[in-house]
């Protein structure tokens, strides 16, 4: 690749070159490391990821960039090497090159040159690289503990450089219906009987009805999406037990509680919630974060996205979502990132910095 590109390209490279999958990250935490340390940055490795702190020049509100060093494995159908990034034109590929190190490496140089400037006219600028994101081991609640506390923060992952302004979250569930064991060729002759799998499936058909009175203004309804089902013991027996896993993705104007006891009522099978913790994330409607961020850039859409993020750990702070790279290229083969949109993720996360601490 050619010296002449800017600095932030030239990281984005580096970092794609190490591949970096959840629960590997050790490689690229410490390329971070050293990197800052040789652009005089103060930074701190361990094990919930990679933190820097520039202190301003007066006291003030603490401002954090926010993203993530894993990627998910390649997986099949590249047309390239994955961990050999490759420019064509103006757009680099490689996994993660949009999700989300076009964030990690807009955002530290951004660090970097409020660095060079003197730092903040008040408050801190905090950059935080969390470790297993893609995964449900993220190291981000660890991180932002140990950083302390956070008044504002910009979430980076790819939304073109628009403002993601609500998020939904997810809710995963575990619908079990309990029925009779008996063989199938004799269901009619023994007595009344319940098969599992159609009770099952009775719920399975209520579920796309649910939900449909209360749509949030950007992200719309909840969905309840069955992801997974099993049953059965052999071919010829009813099963006596069946689960389907449902995928709910919930917005700010459900809490998870109200979705669980909604759907209790709405369905006859047993209701397990296993995982609530990714609670659905929303800009507060006062963000002088957003407002500033208006005015930095302000050809930027305000949207809902439907993704979870990292977000949700630092939704008590003022924040919103905003990073270089195409949402619908994440995770896939050939996945690639436009370089004139992480040169233009620097400038905004410099000049936000620039227009929030001052």
């Amino acid at each position: 690749m050619a010296s002449t590109w800017p600095t932030e390209i030239l990281l984005l490279r580096d970092l794609v070159a190490i591949p970096s999958l959840s629960g590997d990250e050790e490689a690229v935490a410490r390329f971070v490391e050293v990197t800052a340390r040789e652009w005089g940055l103060p930074v701190v490795r361990d094990e919930t990821g990679v933190r820097l702190r520039i202190t301003g020049r007066q006291s003030g509100p603490t401002l954090a960039f926010v993203s993530h060093l894993d990627v998910v494995p390649p997986g099949a159908g590249w047309t390239r090497d994955p961990f050999t990034p490759v420019i064509e034109g103006t757009t680099l590929y490689g996994r993660g090159a949009g999700d989300a190190k076009a964030s990690v490496a807009a955002m530290l140089v951004a660090v970097m040159d409020v660095a060079r400037r003197g730092g903040p006219a008040r408050g801190d600028l905090l950059l935080l690289l969390g470790l297993g994101e893609e995964t449900r081991n993220t190291s981000m609640p660890n991180l932002v503990t140990r950083a302390g506390p956070v008044d504002a923060a910009v979430v980076g992952e790819p939304t073109n450089l628009d403002f993601a302004v609500a998020q939904r979250g997810l809710m995963m569930v575990d619908l079990v219906a309990q029925g009779d064991q008996r063989h199938a060729g004799r269901v009619s002759e023994d007595g009344p009987f319940t098969n599992a799998l159609v009770l099952l499936s009775r719920d399975l058909v209520k579920l796309e009805g649910l939900f449909r009175d209360r749509p949030h203004v950007l992200l719309g309804h909840p969905t309840v999406t069955p992801t997974m089902v099993e049953a059965g013991v052999s071919r010829n027996v009813t099963p006596p037990r069946a689960r389907a896993i449902l995928d709910v993705r919930s917005t700010p104007a459900w809490t998870h509680s109200e979705l669980a006891e909604g759907l209790t009522q709405a369905l006859d099978c047993e209701v397990h919630v296993t995982s609530d913790r990714l609670v659905p994330c929303e800009t507060r409607s006062d963000s002088g974060l957003l407002a500033a961020a208006s005015r930095v850039r302000p050809q930027a859409r305000h949207y809902g996205s439907p993704t979870c993020s990292d977000w949700v750990f630092l939704r008590d702070a003022d924040g919103f979502k905003c990073g270089p790279g195409t949402s619908s290229r994440s995770h896939t083969p050939d996945e690639c990132v436009d370089l004139p949109e992480v040169t233009a993720a620097r400038r905004f996360y410099t000049e936000l910095a620039r227009a929030y601490l001052q």
